[in-house]
């Protein structure tokens, strides 16, 4: 948001209308103090001269809000005018009145500058000093300078000639117009946004807001090393417990974490580009699963949660990603109805062992399962699966499992499991059932001393592929 903020002061005589004239900038914000008392139960307007009104006879304790206007009161009870991004259509006289005070008549001019309405994000970590900078036009080179942030229903001064916020100190280098704000051992307070202001006197007094500043605090909480292999597949957890129902994300800190990756919902699996993506409330987690890992997949990550709009705490993950073909990405096991199949897979004796059936989301988080498991000591693990049924088909995930101080990664196999089912005795069975209907019909129409004779041979497949499809025909004679 593009932000330019004058501030206009004066006063106002008794039983007379006062009328002032006040400058802002095109992208800008302006913002006067009227040292009207704001008076909550009172109404309060605001209206443009031959237009329309825009704000109608409110009540409000502090603050009024309607589009990029604003009626608010500082910490000294005043009604403060407040005008986001300003555009030369806002040129013009305006009326503000509080009910049974007298009204302020108002003329706003609008000037372009390049130097006024720039608007930047800044990132600082949790504990550090902050700096940034601010610049200003070459007309205002002999104000003072100022600083004030944005609150929820407020814009307070943090910084002036007569107030000084403690852990908070402006330099201004007039032969460059610039001023350098500094914020020492940042904490999640700290957040949020800031309004570089210069106070210029001129008939009255006034603040004039040239640049706005978006100070984002990022807390690392900690640095873990994850390994995969291309081709492959794996699944990160990261923990935030003591945040669990805010937003969380993972982005590349390469990209400048332009692009953020988050669920979108909480609770649910979504894919999001090649991840899938799910944000555990129950548990604060934010769970990240790479379908197939890539070599451009490789490099350093943040794994984070929004604490609130402008503070965020995050683990830097430093992904390293092995191209190696004697890696096995998938393995088929095979297993007849009612017999017993063994899956095995090499787990390092440090490493917990993640086995589960995917799901329908082709996800495996639970480590239920039907059968048996153990690990020998040359760390292959296996699992026996006994009197294979129909349900046992399916996709196993067998996996190591690192865990880290937030953060919990898997590298996981898979194994598709087909399920063979033998029906030749049941063919059989079926085939000798036939037979003896078509004798039992043959004796039958004999006794009957018919001239017809009924014989039926069931065609068995002789291919074992073929035992599947059984065909049966019939003929009369």
């Amino acid at each position: 948001m593009k932000i330019l903020l004058i501030f206009f002061t004066f006063y106002l005589i008794s039983g007379a209308e006062k009328h002032i004239d006040v400058t802002g900038y095109s992208g800008g914000n302006l913002l006067v103090r009227s040292f009207k008392t704001w008076r909550k139960d009172d109404a309060k307007y605001m209206q443009k001269l031959q237009n329309t009104t825009i704000i109608t006879k409110t009540k409000h304790d502090q603050w009024i809000n309607e589009g990029r206007f604003t009626l608010f009161h500082n910490d000294y009870g005043d009604l403060i005018i407040y005008i986001r991004d300003v555009i030369t259509q806002d040129a013009g006289s305006y009326r503000i009145e509080v009910k049974g005070g007298r009204s302020i008549n108002m003329t706003l001019t609008v000037k372009e500058d390049s130097c006024c309405g720039v608007s930047k994000r800044v990132m600082m970590n949790m504990g550090e000093n902050a700096i940034f900078s601010c610049e200003y036009s070459q007309n205002l080179n002999n104000e003072y300078t100022m600083l004030f942030k944005e609150g929820k229903d407020s814009i307070e001064m943090i910084y002036s000639t007569w107030k000084k916020k403690e852990r908070f100190s402006i330099s201004d280098e007039k032969q460059k117009n610039i001023v350098s704000v500094r914020i020492s051992a940042m904490t999640p307070d700290d957040g949020g946004v800031y309004l570089c202001g210069v106070l210029v006197i001129r008939r009255s007094y006034s603040y004039s807001i040239i640049n706005t500043v978006h100070l984002n605090i990022i807390s690392k909480v900690g640095v873990s090393r994850l390994s995969g292999y291309s081709g492959g597949r794996m699944m990160i957890k990261c923990e935030h417990p003591q945040y669990k129902t805010k937003p969380k994300y993972i982005c590349k800190e390469p990209d400048g974490c332009s692009e953020r990756k988050n669920p979108g919902v909480q609770d649910k699996w979504m894919e999001n580009g090649d991840v899938s993506l799910y944000d555990d409330t129950r548990a604060g987690v934010l769970i990240v699963f790479f379908r197939e890992l890539k070599a451009a997949d490789a490099g350093t990550y943040r794994c984070g949660v929004n604490v609130s709009q402008y503070t965020e705490s995050f683990t830097e993950l430093q992904l390293h990603v092995t191209d190696d073909a004697k890696y096995p990405k998938s393995v088929t096991e095979s297993a007849y109805l009612g017999e017993e199949v063994n899956i095995t897979c090499q787990i390092p004796e440090e490493h917990k062992v993640h086995f589960c059936k995917e799901d329908d989301n082709h996800i495996c988080l639970s480590t239920e399962m039907n059968g048996s498991s153990e690990r020998n000591e040359e760390s292959v693990f296996t699992v026996s699966i006994s009197n294979v049924s129909v349900r046992d088909a399916g996709v196993y995930w067998c996996g190591a499992e690192t865990r880290d101080t937030h953060l919990i990664q898997l590298n996981v196999i898979n194994f598709s499991m087909i399920i063979i089912i033998c029906v030749c005795v049941i063919l059989l069975l079926i085939g000798g059932f036939i037979l003896t209907v078509c004798k039992l019909r043959q004796k039958r129409q004999g006794d009957a001393h018919t001239k017809s004779s009924v014989w039926c041979t069931p065609q068995l497949p002789t291919i074992h592929s073929d035992y599947t499809t059984v065909i049966y025909r019939m003929r009369l004679d």
